[in-house]
């Protein structure tokens, strides 16, 4: 428990320290109008209260990733606590804050066009496609997941297909409405429902005398039942995404960089929905730990089931909270994929359009971009879940690798402090380019040599970026075109 709790302090003393910190170096203007009111457009360019950003972002980046990849997380130790607290200060605070304030400053553009400015047109290009597809890899894992709960909710005849259907009709309106006639409005109502379900566990973990490992020199080491297989680094740094840093986040930003009224309020939206993600994964963490008697229990429960986080959660939060506590609880579950899925194609419609300049008022423009989207989303429904998750969580964290380079050239090239995005950019690339190379789905090459390589990848990255510094000190008024 001591561990827990002082986890949950220094997440909280990052956002009140840290976070204004890069707020400095940021710069901030609070007299500067922001997109929302410069580009009004009824649609996705709408002003709305800081608190109803807040929820809708949290709720955006609060996928399955903070309660699944969590729970799987926790299969590797008390590790797992270490890695949320210092990913959420130092990783994924900073990528959402930067890739955010990025979005305010580039009137709500989506995160591949701003990649573009900085990165050049070639890499643009490339992320155009590999965002798009990952956006609807994220859609249709948000599908399956939900679907798969609510069917364990409900009656039989009421069959996951059913589900998958439900999910993917509200994904449509989700995606084609604007953003204040349904996402504006059940957002905040779904925000509390989770953080019910947070709190509501935790409390009942605590009330029933479950014991938390405590994160000491001695356990800190691989609890997982495969370990070389699955060493911590870099496969954890993986597993856990969404509750330390995750390249989606950068795709949902912009969404709220077009509804935020203030630049001031960046820091609350961005940098402390992030914060409030990571004190929900280290809640999964810890009621993964605990539930089962402790990581070894747990890591047997997992291994009978497959993998299937899905079980262990409706398990828990029923016996945690009661069927009628737990029937809530699940539902808070459910609310956080359904909110990121629906999002992650509404992103998806917005780089399409921003690519290819097609005003988005018009609901005919939206549907010829939407329609085809739907369509790989389905088609993607229909493949196994297990295997789509794991590209995904590969894909993902390549994309938060690319946007902190991205923010680290931004800063670069405006003279401010860099360190604070180029440290993360680097320990990043070491674990998406030693992922790549170790993991079964990846080359499957030995752990040491995979691990070289990533260290090597990043040493050329940062030399790469070392010498363009230079250059472009030499000659500031030098762009990357």
């Amino acid at each position: 428990m001591i561990t827990f709790t002082l986890s949950i302090l220094v997440l909280l003393l990052g956002y009140f320290f840290y976070s204004r910190y890069l707020e400095k170096i940021a710069g901030i203007d609070p007299k500067r109008e922001t997109p929302a009111y410069k580009l009004t457009d009824g649609v996705d360019y709408v002003p709305m209260p800081w608190w109803r950003v807040f929820l809708i972002q949290f709720l955006n980046i609060a996928g399955l990733g903070p309660i699944f990849g969590a729970v799987a997380g926790a299969m590797w130790g008390p590790v797992a606590f270490l890695w949320i607290v210092l990913g959420s200060i130092f990783a994924g605070g900073v990528h959402d804050y930067f890739s955010g304030m990025l979005s305010i400053k580039h009137n709500g553009l989506s995160i591949t066009e701003i990649v573009g400015i900085y990165l050049g047109r070639n890499t643009k290009q490339i992320m155009r496609g590999f965002t798009v597809i990952l956006m609807i890899i994220v859609g249709a894992v948000f599908i399956m997941g939900p679907a798969k709960i609510l069917a364990s909710l409900t009656p039989d005849y009421l069959t996951m297909n059913f589900w998958v259907w439900v999910v993917f009709f509200y994904y449509v309106l989700a995606t084609l409405l604007p953003i204040d006639k349904i996402i504006g409005k059940i957002y905040p109502v779904f925000g509390f429902a989770l953080l019910f379900m947070a709190i509501g566990l935790i409390t009942a973990l605590f009330v029933g005398g479950y014991h938390i490992p405590e994160l000491t020199m001695s356990n800190l080491t691989n609890f997982h039942d495969q370990p070389e297989q699955f060493p911590i680094f870099p496969m954890m740094f993986i597993t856990i995404a969404c509750g330390a840093i995750s390249g989606f986040h950068a795709t949902q930003s912009p969404l709220m960089a077009r509804c935020i009224t203030n630049e001031k309020l960046g820091r609350r939206v961005f940098y402390g929905a992030m914060i409030t993600e990571g004190i929900v994964a280290l809640i999964w963490a810890a009621i993964g730990m605990a539930f089962y008697g402790g990581v070894g229990q747990l890591n047997e429960v997992m291994l009978a089931e497959k993998g299937n986080a899905a079980f262990l959660v409706n398990e828990i939060s029923n016996s945690l909270l009661g069927r009628v506590g737990g029937a809530l609880a699940l539902l808070g579950v459910v609310a956080a994929p359904i909110t990121s899925g629906d999002t992650a194609f509404r992103s998806a419609r917005l780089i399409v359009a921003d690519f290819l300049n097609f005003k988005q008022g018009p609901i005919k423009n939206r549907l010829l971009i939407s329609i085809p989207l739907f369509m790989a989303g389905y088609v993607l429904t229909q493949v196994d879940f297990a295997i789509i998750w794991r590209y995904f969580a590969w894909s993902n964290q390549t994309l938060a690798a690319v946007v902190l380079w991205t923010i680290t050239v931004y800063l670069v090239r405006e003279h401010k402090t860099h360190f604070v995005t180029l440290l993360p950019a680097l320990f990043m690339t070491i674990v998406i380019t030693s992922y790549l190379f170790f993991a079964p789905e990846g080359f499957n090459l030995s752990y040491n040599i995979s691990l070289s390589i990533g260290f090597i990848v990043a040493i050329v990255a940062f030399t790469v970026f070392e010498l363009y510094r230079r250059k472009l000190r030499e000659q500031p008024d030098k762009l990357i075109s």
